[in-house]
């Protein structure tokens, strides 16, 4: 039984293990470091070391259990035909995967050459979303139970003779362009429980109001988003964990400050994470087209490659948009808000195609998480047809979001002798001249007008014929039942007041253009 591994890393709470090793036969766990898929465009070297990590990680795990990861570098079907042919194969089992668009079409090779020789491939779900799935009707409920359902524990592996275990490839190997991460998170497990462990016991008290400035976000947010993105950590351990500790903060003796407020936040954002992988799950051309189609053509197909490298490197001459993306590069994380205001800033006030900048972002991800990202990056660049206009005035929010400056300053040390009062729009400053085209460049754009352009630009496609019609049936499909959905166990509150379902901003902690704020 060979038990192919991809974004489930991880030997706790693996539905594919476990079922593998009930069968009674010898169990193979299988990873494939694919070359093909590191070439994609949304690939990077800082995702492949948090994997590499990852992978150390769960060798040693199953080492424990008797049987360590084999590692082989190419064709996933040539690798199971190989395997097929030295061994022989009973069956294969891997979770259900929401990936890109390569690995959809990876899968499907699979698929026939499973067929091919008889052999079954089971997938159980590892997460909230659900394969083929009809109506939207009732999913929260559905998720709720899934989640709540026992974890399963690891199974002994007996070792098999004969096998190589084989080496985890470098990313060099794997044809990856160097990518220097200093200050990204590191793979494996432990460090996943590590960082649940301080976020649901230490770091989470202030979550719910420091989740949307970049540097408080950074300590408070639970940082949990590549450990699930990767597979370390599940879903399911994960929002037991957290529904445990809001039952111990509803029943402690003592004061619990911010913690209960914070974790009903964080639990609501646990369900809005699936939510948005259900999106690409059940349409997978949102990673490439216009989810209302009303929008074809409006920006340019290609984009200018100035503009996109003047963004993607943190030279846009806008100081708080330029001081996100520094940070971004330099650790691989960035909080919802921010990821939020990178990519409208580039689809709006730049007029970039969304798809453009939409892997320029990815690749910058350690948490890259297809499901999320891909329907985050529409959601941001207003071609939805069913969320709210939400345009970034990227000066406002640096004045918000970093209000004394120091985020801002410890990104951009070109600024340093720029007063605070004009930090976030040096231009209107005296000395401007100093700096603007020295030292830091001059702004691509005036957001203002930038905005106002776009802005009209975007309504007059929402005044065409035929869009509402169009978006109604996006909505039916795709849009939030509720808002607002309760730990398990929990009664629900009668609302304080409406609201729209899936209305824009979603200041979501697992949930950014990628998988968020976690």
């Amino acid at each position: 039984q060979i038990v192919w591994f991809k974004r489930d890393l991880r030997v706790h709470d693996n539905a594919a293990l476990a079922g593998a090793a009930e069968m009674g036969d010898p169990v193979l766990p299988l990873y494939v470091a694919e070359p093909d898929l590191r070439a994609q465009p949304d690939a990077s070297g800082r995702q492949w070391a948090f994997i590499a990590e990852c992978l150390e990680a769960l060798r040693a795990d199953l080492a424990k259990l008797g049987q360590p990861l084999i590692v082989r570098t190419g064709d996933v079907v040539q690798t199971l035909e190989g395997l097929r042919g030295a061994f022989g194969v009973l069956g294969l089992w891997s979770h259900q995967e929401t990936g890109n668009g390569w690995t959809y079409e990876r899968d499907k090779r699979v698929t026939a050459w499973a067929r091919a020789h008889n052999i079954p491939w089971r997938e159980p779900r590892q997460g909230g979303t659900i394969r083929r799935l009809k109506t939207r009707d009732g999913w929260a409920k559905r998720w709720d139970a899934f989640m709540g359902e026992a974890q399963m524990a690891a199974p002994p592996l007996p070792p098999i003779e004969g096998l190589e275990p084989g080496d985890i490839p470098s990313a060099d190997r794997l044809g990856l362009a160097a990518d220097p991460c200093p200050e990204r998170q590191r793979g494996g497990r432990a460090e996943g429980l590590s960082a649940l462990t301080s976020f649901l016991e230490e770091r989470g008290e202030p979550y719910r109001k420091a989740m949307s400035a970049p540097e408080p976000g950074a300590r408070h947010c639970s940082r949990l988003s590549p450990y699930l993105a990767w597979g370390a950590l599940s879903m399911r351990e994960v929002a037991q964990a957290t529904w445990n500790r809001q039952r111990a903060l509803k029943h402690s003796e003592t004061p619990t400050g911010g913690w209960r407020g914070s974790m009903v936040s964080f639990s609501g954002r646990l369900h809005w994470r699936d939510h948005f992988m259900q999106k690409l799950e059940d349409e997978p051309r949102l990673e490439f087209e216009n989810l209302h189609r009303g929008y074809d053509g409006l920006r340019p197909a290609e984009p200018s490659a100035a503009v996109l490298n003047a963004w993607a490197e943190g030279e846009t001459g806008l100081p708080f948009v330029d001081a996100c993306m520094r940070s971004l590069k330099a650790t691989g994380w960035m909080n919802f808000r921010m990821r939020a205001m990178l990519m409208a800033v580039a689809s709006y006030h730049l007029w970039l195609p969304w798809r453009a900048s939409g892997e320029r972002l990815a690749r910058l991800f350690t948490d890259y998480e297809p499901g999320i990202h891909w329907p985050q990056t529409q959601m941001q660049s207003g071609t939805t047809g069913i969320n709210t206009i939400r345009i970034y005035n990227p000066v406002k929010q640096g004045k918000d979001q970093d209000p004394a400056g120091a985020f801002t300053r410890r990104w951009l040390p070109e600024l340093g002798e720029v007063p605070d009062a004009y930090l976030q729009e040096p231009w209107k400053w005296d000395g401007a001249g100093d700096v603007l085209g020295r030292v830091y460049p001059e702004p691509l754009i005036e957001p203002v007008a930038a905005a106002r352009e776009a802005k009209e630009k975007i309504y007059a496609v929402r005044r065409g014929e035929g869009f509402r019609a169009a978006a109604d049936a996006i909505q039916k499909k795709h849009g939030s039942r509720k808002s607002g959905m309760p730990m398990t166990g929990r009664k629900r509150r009668a609302p304080v007041r409406k609201r729209k379902a899936n209305s824009g901003q979603l200041s979501m902690d697992l949930g950014g253009v990628s998988a968020g704020e976690g």
